[in-house]
C-alpha cells in the first residue's frame, strides 16, 4: 500500500482509496482528491512539507500528514 506522500516529483498515480481513519480524509475528498482520480506530485518544500499535487489541472498543496491518507496504485 503506497500513499501519495511517498511520490516522488514527477510521479503520476492514480487514487485507489482514502484513508477515512485520518481525520482529514473530508478535507481531502472536498478539495478533489477522490479514488479514481489521477494526481501528480509536481514538488515538495524542504522537509517534504507541504506537497504540491497536480488535481483536475489545478495545483493543489497540501501537508505530509494529509498526503498520507491517499492511497494509490
Amino acid at each position: 500500500m503506497k500513499t501519495a506522500a511517498e511520490l516522488k516529483s514527477g510521479e503520476k498515480v492514480r487514487i485507489s482509496d482514502i484513508d477515512t481513519s485520518n481525520p482529514s480524509h473530508r478535507r481531502i475528498l472536498e478539495i478533489g482528491f477522490t479514488p479514481g482520480e489521477e494526481i501528480e506530485l509536481i514538488t515538495k518544500s524542504v522537509f517534504d512539507d507541504p506537497m504540491a499535487f497536480s488535481v483536475r489541472g489545478t495545483l493543489i498543496a497540501i501537508r505530509k500528514k494529509e498526503a498520507d491518507c491517499i492511497i494509490v496504485s
